[in-house]
C-alpha cells in the first residue's frame, strides 16, 4: 500500500486526525508480523478506513512481559465517515478477522489495533475512552507517531507527538524497522 510516510506541512488538519495505532507480536498464519501488518493495513479501505500516512514499523520487547515475543508496532493517521464508536467496532471486528485471541490481558495477539486519537474528543464516550489513556507513555505509539506527524498535540495533556517520544517511559527499547 502506497501512502506518504510523512504529512508535507498543512496537509492535514492534525487537530482533527484519527489515529490508529497497529501491532503483532503472534504471526498466526502468515509468515510474520510485518506480512500480518501489512494485510491489515490492506484490508482498511474495504472497512470505510482511508490510510492518509503511516508510520514504519516499529520493533520493541514485549510489555509488561518481556518474554513475549517482541512486538512489531506502527501508526497510521486515517480518514473515516466511521463516528469514534462505529472506527471501534470495525477495528475490533478487524482483529477477529486476523485470529486475536483475548485469553488475558496483555497476551501476545495476531493484531492489536488502538484507536489513539478522534481529533480533539476526549472522556469516555459510552465505554470508549479517548484519547487512549496510555498512549502517550508509550514509545512505541508516540515514536512512531512522531515520525509522521511530530507536530501533533495531545487533546488532553501538555506536548506534541516528538515531546511524548523523547519522554515516553514504557516500551523505551522500541527501534523503527529499515524500510
Amino acid at each position: 500500500m502506497k501512502v506518504p510516510t510523512e504529512i508535507p506541512e498543512g496537509d492535514l488538519d492534525l487537530d482533527g486526525a484519527v489515529i490508529v495505532a497497529l501491532g503483532c507480536n503472534d504471526k498466526g498464519v502468515w509468515a510474520s508480523c510485518e506480512e500480518s501488518l501489512e494485510a491489515a493495513l490492506a484490508r482498511f479501505r474495504a472497512e470505510g478506513i482511508d490510510v492518509l500516512a503511516r508510520s514504519s514499523w516499529w520493533s520493541s520487547k514485549a510489555w509488561p512481559d518481556p518474554t513475549d515475543p517482541p512486538f512489531l508496532n506502527g501508526v497510521v493517521i486515517v480518514r473515516t465517515a466511521h463516528d469514534p464508536a462505529a472506527l471501534m467496532s470495525k477495528l475490533a471486528r478487524m482483529e477477529d478477522v486476523f485470529d486475536r485471541r483475548r485469553s488475558e490481558r496483555n497476551a501476545p495477539r495476531t493484531l492489536d489495533l488502538d484507536l489513539i486519537a478522534y481529533g480533539r474528543l476526549s472522556g469516555d464516550l459510552d465505554g470508549l475512552i479517548l484519547p487512549h489513556p496510555r498512549a502517550a507513555e508509550r514509545l512505541f505509539v508516540m515514536g512512531p507517531l512522531a515520525e509522521i506527524a511530530p507536530e501533533w498535540r495531545h487533546p488532553t495533556i501538555e506536548g506534541n507527538a516528538a515531546g511524548l517520544a523523547s519522554g515516553a517511559a514504557v516500551g523505551v527499547d522500541a527501534r523503527p524497522l529499515r524500510r
